[in-house]
């Protein structure tokens, strides 16, 4: 017998990442696509964590009941998700709480991509089916890379002047998933950095490469996020990523990085 009010999905979450790309999903394998099949269950409308839950479902929207867990090392705190309907617009849960668990109500009767929230990363953990029925509540067991969101990102899309600390404006939205990020996860901290390739005076290229790691923590300041939240550093060429003896390698070298702190 089925049980729409009541549902739970067991999802892997994709563990590719890609340095090319500020914001990219990848397809999942055939054994990822089985471990999203719907499974009925009696415990998704009691799902809670470390307290009482604080939201219930309505003739409207649903109750997604969300755990994170790492397969090593149990529960997940700190983690926010995000579910994307048709219609682009975003619901965000509260970081996960002791026991992995966070929770957010949704309108029924749409398909939802299920996201974690990070400053860059993009990889969709599952995609969710909520049925157009009244007072359902949605289980989700969602395995998490941790090492993988502590690695530092590289801002691809952050471009500057040729020699200078001037923001191009198709960098503001690449910066925006910075600000996405502050904001709905409240107790981050961040670390930007700026780097730049060998070419001409070492010092010169350190004093550069700080002032863009300022510019891009002006700008997120500027957005509302408070500045104590932040650290801009400048590293020069002292980090390369690439040899600096092509025009690639050296591209690849200026950039600008985030990392949670």
């Amino acid at each position: 017998m089925r049980h729409p009010s009541s549902t739970t999905i067991a999802a892997m979450v994709l563990a590719a990442q890609t340095a090319a790309s500020a914001a990219w999903s990848a397809p999942a394998t055939s054994d990822e696509k089985r471990e999203f099949q719907l499974q009925d269950t009696h415990t998704a409308k009691g799902a809670h964590g470390a307290t009482a839950s604080k939201i219930a479902p309505t003739k409207t929207e649903a109750a997604m009941r969300l755990f994170v867990v790492d397969k090593d090392k149990g529960p997940v705190k700190g983690v926010v998700i995000f579910l994307t309907g048709p219609d682009k617009k975003k619901h965000y849960t509260d970081p996960t709480d002791s026991e992995g668990y966070a929770e957010v109500l949704v309108p029924v009767g749409q398909t939802y991509d299920v996201t974690y929230l990070s400053l860059g990363r993009r990889e969709i953990a599952a995609t969710v089916p909520v049925a157009d029925e009244p007072s359902q509540s949605v289980k989700l067991t969602l395995r998490y890379k941790r090492e993988l969101a502590q690695q530092p990102f590289i801002l691809a899309g952050v471009n500057f002047d040729t020699a200078k600390a001037t923001i191009r404006p198709e960098s503001f939205p690449h910066l925006d998933l910075v600000v996405e990020f502050m904001v709905h996860k409240k107790d981050a901290r961040i670390e930007i950095s700026g780097h730049t390739d060998n070419v001409g005076n070492a010092k010169a290229n350190k004093t550069l490469s700080e002032k863009r790691a300022q510019a891009c923590r002006n700008y997120v300041v500027s957005k509302g996020i408070d500045k104590k939240r932040l650290d801009a550093i400048g590293f020069g060429d002292e980090r390369p990523v690439a040899p600096n003896d092509t025009d690639e390698g050296r591209q690849k070298n200026r950039r600008i990085e985030a990392k949670e702190l």
